[in-house]
């Protein structure tokens, strides 16, 4: 009695492995070839593009690139001295990260300044822009500009930013 409930079983172990492979081999057809839309919630998760609301430092926290700007302690020094490599390598990231908008000169005229209809790229060779502090063109590149202008402190390090102040400062107006 026991023997025949032992093949049984067995008999009913493979039939459930069979049929458990087949299941298997179908869904993975189902899925790779047919390409059955399987529920996924990550559609409906909260997600954030790139540059939206960029995260600040923490609060009493230092960099490992080292004190960026004390809160309420006005703009920071250029600590990056404007000598040719620097200059090159912020006319390097500044054909990447501004050049779509503030053009290859600077002048605000890039190829996607036509399509931003509430606000104008900035012309960064005119004397109010050319006026301001290192110190300035660093926070603004860093922490953008309110609806306008995307924070760029997560694409750049600090010292890529340093650079693209001093490639800014050799920009001048087209007469």
């Amino acid at each position: 009695m026991s023997t025949s409930l032992d093949v049984i079983i067995k008999r009913m172990a493979m039939i459930f492995l069979v049929v458990g492979v087949l299941f298997g081999v179908i869904l993975i057809f189902s899925y790779d070839i047919i390409k059955i839309d399987w529920p996924s919630f990550m559609e409906i998760q909260p997600s954030y593009k790139q540059m939206e609301d960029p995260l600040p430092p923490p609060e009493r926290s230092i960099p490992i690139e080292g004190p960026i700007s004390i809160p309420g302690m006005g703009a920071p020094e250029n600590p990056t001295t404007a000598d040719e490599a620097s200059v090159t390598r912020g006319a390097e990231l500044f054909a990447i990260h501004c050049q779509m908008c503030h053009g290859p000169t600077g002048e605000g005229n890039g190829p996607v300044a036509p399509f931003l209809v509430n606000f104008k790229p900035a012309n960064l060779t005119s004397a109010v822009v050319q006026s301001k502090s290192d110190g300035s063109f660093f926070l603004t590149i860093s922490n953008g500009v309110d609806g306008k202008m995307p924070a760029l402190n997560e694409n750049l390090t600090v010292p890529e930013r340093w650079d693209v102040v001093n490639f800014l400062r050799t920009l001048k107006a087209s007469e």
